[in-house]
């Protein structure tokens, strides 16, 4: 059974599943309100969706007759090497995730390393947002001069991206990615700001992240990434570490369970 968990989690980490970041809106609706409804179907549709594309955007009771303000936007986005059924897999981690991080939230925005989702009570999709979310370095610098210049180099490719593009220019690799509601130029603003980011805040570091909300820059030295410092914030500022220590728990909680009641039927069958 060990054998199998492991082969499990080393597959989930392998096709994205890792957590990045989560942030929530700080209004909250009532339990069984019509957004919440609203909010569930949403969600059911992001799901299905995910089987059989890597992005899509939905509303949810944006009737003109509403007048209840109960209406839910939202999206997903895979990364663009993923095959269907991983992004379908790691959307359906994040969508039985998200009501724990968030609870009763009218907003909120679930990064894994493999996909995002995001839904608010007001649209914003197609509507250009650089605000910072998420952004990491490695402890480990690299004061090699060559470093630097290929970091550079690869970053300057990845701000070309248009959707998702990966770069390597010897020693460093990367890549970066847009959602699927921004045009082109939009993107491409996007980029800029995360790749200016990542130069400013990592510095000489030889692996850093810049995830802004709708676009996000990565690079790392090859075959390295190691212990970070990261900072993750939200609207109001608050850091999500404890959300993801409280997934692992959740999942090894769930794995505990899972002995036990292997336990039971085995004693039962004998």
């Amino acid at each position: 059974f060990i054998f199998f968990f492991l082969l499990f989690l080393y597959r989930c980490l392998a096709v994205g599943y890792v957590f990045v970041y989560s942030g929530c809106s700080d209004e909250k609706y009532q339990p069984n309100a019509t957004y919440e409804a609203n909010l569930n179907s949403l969600l059911s549709g992001v799901a299905v969706s995910s089987s059989r594309t890597l992005y899509n955007a939905f509303a949810v009771g944006n009737d003109t007759s509403d007048v209840t303000g109960s209406a839910c936007y939202g999206l997903f986005q895979c990364r663009s090497d993923l095959r269907a059924r991983d992004c379908y897999a790691c959307i359906a981690a994040v969508v039985a995730q998200v009501g724990l991080l968030c609870p009763y939230t009218v907003g909120a925005a679930v990064q894994l390393d493999g996909c995002f989702l995001r839904y608010e009570k007001t649209d914003f999709i197609g509507k250009l947002d650089t605000g910072l979310r998420y952004q990491k370095c490695s402890q480990s610098a690299s004061n090699d001069a060559d470093f630097s210049r290929k970091r550079d180099e690869v970053l300057a490719d990845l701000l070309a991206a248009e959707g998702f593009k990966v770069s390597a220019a010897a020693a460093v690799e990367g890549y970066s990615q847009c959602l699927g509601d921004l045009s082109a130029q939009d993107c491409s603003s996007c980029l800029a700001e995360a790749v200016a980011e990542v130069k400013s805040f990592c510095g000489s570091a030889a692996a850093g992240d810049v995830f802004l909300s709708q676009c996000y820059a990565r690079y790392w030295e090859a075959g390295y990434y190691g212990p970070s410092t990261s900072s993750s914030l939200n609207s109001s500022g608050q850091d999500y570490t404890g959300r993801t220590v409280a997934i692992i728990i959740g999942v090894v909680a769930g794995t505990a369970v899972l002995v036990v009641l292997l336990a039971i039927c085995k004693k039962a069958l004998h």
